[in-house]
């Protein structure tokens, strides 16, 4: 298998919640893009910098106005990872870019369909067991 690299880049979400009269707001990374990127590890470590440096959060964007520059402070973690903290009136973003090689790929497979019989017989009897949970291979 060839090495195919990938730049990730996640967003920092939060939702304000208030419980009990107090509000709590609620902190969460959601992966908002998978890029592949042509050639080796070296332009996917090129093409990250430049999404730290470049990428609008979506909370930021969507109040942007055009020709708008929001304030934007980068940070090189020992791991790799690119943080970059944007912010814009009284806006602020977080994003965090990584690089990642894709080291498995495995395409969905659907089981055939049922028969009319099987499907009657499933409507007549309880649900078939769900699959196992993973566990760790027994050394």
């Amino acid at each position: 298998m060839t090495a195919e690299w990938y730049v990730l880049i996640e967003e920092d979400t939060r939702v304000t919640e208030y419980v009990d009269g107090t509000e709590l707001k609620l902190h969460r990374w959601m992966l908002t893009g998978t890029h592949h990127i042509e050639g080796g590890e070296t332009q996917a470590l090129a093409a990250a910098e430049d999404a730290a440096l470049h990428h609008i959060p979506a909370t930021i964007a969507r109040h942007a106005k055009p020709g708008d520059e929001p304030a934007r402070h980068v940070l090189l973690a020992q791991d790799g990872a690119w943080t970059a903290i944007v912010r814009q009136r009284h806006r602020e973003a977080r994003i965090r870019v990584t690089v990642a090689r894709l080291m498995h790929s495995h395409e969905e497979k659907e089981a055939p369909p049922k028969t009319l019989k099987e499907s009657l017989r499933g409507a007549l009897q309880a649900p078939p067991p769900l699959p196992k949970p993973w566990t760790p291979p027994q050394a």
